[in-house]
């Protein structure tokens, strides 16, 4: 018998027993993500969209994604969750710290989908946190503006007076005060995570008051025009925004999620759901200080350098004693350390910041 007939012998004979000599590929796993806004902020979401397509370049078509853009941090935000739930996805990642109880809450009706919730505090058997340690590198950020800030005195744009965004303040001043004790940061706040005009109204009333370095915790780019405008410099957030006013810009405190997806969605591939919480940092990949400018002096990098693998070794830690409050009272003593808990509910603000932290 030739070689040919024996093999449609045995193609007959398992398709007689119900089988096929090729092997069926396993369907992708449905994944669906909540963005605040769209990869046209240059920010938070930009950075977001960056990792989902690291991770679809990582695992092909064994996974299916979905997203869905703009959705608002109110009853909206569980409308869409919970109709990615019910057409299928299996593994959904809400991208917003005011998605956190309408995660919860549809995680309750379905206890058979994994939810990811970014930088929430509040987790369940099926919803799980995800966040990142951007004190870190808003830390060496600092370390630039205190060497190069002609004024001492640094601004900040802020979103929500929550513990997210006041420890970056902090981290920041610290920063900034370890290489020079007389900087101080004025502290504005815009009640929104995404509002341009806000954005760039805050910057120049930081300028009118004297800053010269400005760091953001909101979400688009209108800060760092708004220091090109005005000539003084300013920080990248979220994302690398070099490109954007290259002239002002010194840094970026970037968010960096491609390996935290990959990680989670190869799992998934694998039939193995991934229900750990986790914080990461710089150690970890889950941030960076990228696109450090030339204008940034050799010696000044170097510091950061060297501050910046004491951070990844763990032989830094940001807050660490002595480290003094507001009105200059001792909040930790030479090596006392904040734990996790502590800082993930700070509520005050580091000597060198100015002004009433809101309620």
């Amino acid at each position: 018998m030739s070689l040919s007939i024996r093999k449609r012998s045995f193609v007959a004979a398992l398709a007689l027993a119900g089988l096929s000599m090729y092997s069926q590929a396993a369907d992708p796993v449905k994944v669906g993500f909540v963005f605040f806004g769209t990869p046209g902020d240059g920010g938070w979401t930009f950075a977001h969209s960056l990792a989902v397509k690291e991770a679809q370049k990582a695992l092909g078509n064994k996974i299916a994604v979905t997203i869905v853009e703009d959705v608002p941090e109110n009853a909206d935000a569980e409308r869409v969750i919970r109709d990615l739930a019910s057409k299928g996805n299996q593994y959904i990642f809400t991208t917003s710290f005011g998605y956190m109880e309408q995660t919860l809450k549809v995680g309750k009706s379905f206890p058979k989908v994994e939810f990811y919730h970014n930088t929430g505090f509040k987790s369940s058997p099926n919803v799980h946190i995800y966040n990142s340690r951007m004190y870190e590198p808003a830390y060496l950020a600092g370390i630039i503006a205190g060497r190069m800030t002609k004024t001492n005195t640094l601004g900040y744009v802020a979103s929500f007076p929550i513990p997210e965004v006041v420890r970056n303040i902090n981290a920041y001043t610290m920063g900034a005060r370890s290489v020079n004790p007389n900087v101080k940061t004025k502290v504005v706040w815009i009640s929104s995570w995404y509002d341009p005009a806000k954005e760039r109204q805050a910057a120049e009333t930081l300028i009118g008051q004297g800053a010269d370095m400005l760091l953001q915790n909101t979400d688009s780019t209108a800060t760092m025009q708004t220091a090109a405008e005005k000539g003084v410099f300013a920080f990248g957030w979220n994302s690398d925004m070099s490109a954007v006013s290259p002239k002002a810009h010194l840094a970026s405190v970037t968010q960096l999620w491609g390996s935290y997806y990959v990680k989670v969605l190869t799992a998934a591939a694998e039939g193995k759901p991934f229900k750990d919480n986790v914080w990461g940092g710089m150690k970890e990949g889950m941030n960076g200080l990228s696109s450090v400018s030339k204008l940034v002096p050799a010696a000044v990098q170097k510091e950061v350098d060297a501050k910046k693998a004491d951070l990844m070794s763990g032989k830094f830690k940001v807050f660490s004693g002595p480290l003094k409050l507001q009105d200059g009272s001792l909040k930790l003593q030479a090596g006392q350390q904040m734990t996790d808990p502590e800082i993930d509910s700070i509520k005050f603000y580091v000597e060198g910041v100015e002004g009433q932290l809101p309620n």
